[in-house]
């Protein structure tokens, strides 16, 4: 486990979309650096594309609103 550095500003945003995503502050960070980190490895995917790999590696059910 290490220190990151990052600006206040940045971790108000995290504080901020942690209290919505019901995550903790340390929990809404780690997801964002594991998204950006995947997103960067793999240009072609969207953001929903990425999230639905994940899901299926770990054996997520994914529940559909919309018909598509």
């Amino acid at each position: 486990m290490g220190i990151v550095k990052i600006s206040n500003e940045l971790h108000e945003e995290v504080r901020k979309n942690s209290a919505v995503m019901e995550r903790s502050i340390n929990s809404q960070a780690e997801f964002w650096l594991k998204i950006g980190r995947l997103a960067e490895q793999n240009p072609t995917l969207t953001y929903e594309q990425i999230l639905s790999r994940e899901m299926k590696t770990q054996n997520v059910t994914q529940v559909r609103l919309i018909n598509e």
